[in-house]
């Protein structure tokens, strides 16, 4: 149940920094790497949302033991 409350969360923040970004930004400020890298903040704040989100949907439909499980399984021992 926690699960579900920390991934609903994190979709609603996900979703704020997708639509809010300009606030998010005056908020944080600019982010030298994020400028250097992806070309703008502006991009970095909608991605990082985007991941908030991704990963808030796979912890709320409790997928998140099977994709870590998928992903790091072939370094695990069994």
């Amino acid at each position: 149940m926690l699960l579900r409350i920390f991934g609903t969360i994190l979709v609603i923040i996900g979703i704020l920094m997708i639509i809010k970004t300009d606030w998010f930004l005056r908020a944080i400020g600019r982010i030298a790497w994020a400028e250097k890298v992806i070309g703008s903040t502006r991009s970095f704040f909608k991605l990082l949302g985007l991941v908030f989100i991704f990963v808030g949907l796979i912890m709320i439909f409790n997928l998140f033991g099977g994709i870590v499980y998928w992903a790091l399984g072939p370094i695990l021992p069994n």
